[in-house]
């Protein structure tokens, strides 16, 4: 395992091991919160060698977390797969201070990843932070840390072990040369990073959600059943799976509160449809919740 120690302009600092394809990963890599996305996000780091620390607030949820990411690692052994890394999933954040960067995957709410970020900063003062925002401001959330050119958005999709893509969003206090290592650290993972602005939805979600909003309009409307939407895309289009199995996938409390978001910045067209606000006003979120806008 080679090593490389570089310190970056503007007090951005990458220590990093060899990943795919040469390229590199941080030896050691903190992650707040260990849901669906921080476990994925953990897990992919451990695969391309990395010690991975996630700090989770309670015992049941960094037990529930052990677990998510057990079977996520124990699913890629089993095909083959190799997990040189580690993953230690703990209560206490001030093992962070270990780290070279530190990736939030907390709820896509503003006050809490602001405080989530602000803890970061706290405990480890030296690294590089990531947020997992999928349409946040990364400027608005700097505004929560000491460092703002420490921060650059690293967006995720899921699962991530398997997805190919990163979206990095580089916010206006973002320092270069953390963008090109962030573009780095995303190869190292196996995976496509592509470059973003900080712009309300970025690139992936503002699409994504435009595309989801016209299928449940759509449905709402009577123009077909969800699953013949979805085949006219995946089909039609060749999309992988379709914008209606997407949002239960994502989750229709997620596609709701991304949409308002950008219906706040962007304007009407962004507008929830009736039916959206309908079923997750009944708990018909999606996958996670067994019922959206097909049965799991």
């Amino acid at each position: 395992m080679s090593e490389q120690t570089v310190h970056e302009p503007d007090d951005v600092r990458t220590t990093a091991t060899s990943g795919s394809g040469g390229a590199q990963v941080p030896d050691t890599v903190g992650v707040y919160g260990g849901g669906r996305m921080g476990a994925g996000i953990a897990h992919a780091f451990a695969t391309a060698g990395a010690k991975v620390i996630v700090i989770e607030s309670t015992e049941d949820t960094a037990a529930a977390a052990r677990e998510r990411i057990a079977a996520s690692i124990e699913k890629s052994r089993s095909k083959g797969i190799e997990v040189p890394g580690s993953v230690a999933v703990v209560r206490d954040p001030t093992l962070l201070d270990q780290a070279l960067l530190v990736i939030e995957a907390v709820p896509e709410k503003l006050e809490l990843k602001q405080e989530i970020l602000a803890a970061i900063a706290k405990y480890a003062p030296a690294a590089s932070i990531g947020t997992n925002t999928s349409a946040l401001s990364i400027d608005e959330l700097s505004a929560a840390l000491p460092r703002p050119q420490a921060l650059i958005g690293l967006h995720f999709f899921n699962p991530v072990p398997v997805s190919e893509l990163v979206e990095v969003v580089v916010g206006t206090h973002t320092a270069p040369a953390l963008v090109e290592a962030a573009k780095n650290w995303v190869r190292g993972l196996g995976k496509t990073a592509i470059t973003v602005t900080d712009s309300p939805g970025f690139a992936c979600s503002r699409l994504g959600v435009a595309l989801a909003l016209e299928a449940i309009r759509m449905v709402e409307d009577g123009v077909a059943s969800a699953e013949d939407i979805d085949s006219a895309m995946t089909l039609g289009y060749r999309h992988p799976a379709g914008p209606l199995k997407t949002t239960d996938i994502v989750g229709l409390d997620v596609r709701l509160g991304i949409a308002e978001h950008l219906e706040a910045e962007l304007g009407p067209r962004f507008a929830p449809p009736q039916l959206l606000r309908d079923k997750v006003a009944a708990g018909q979120l999606g996958r996670k919740s067994g019922q959206g806008f097909y049965t799991w």
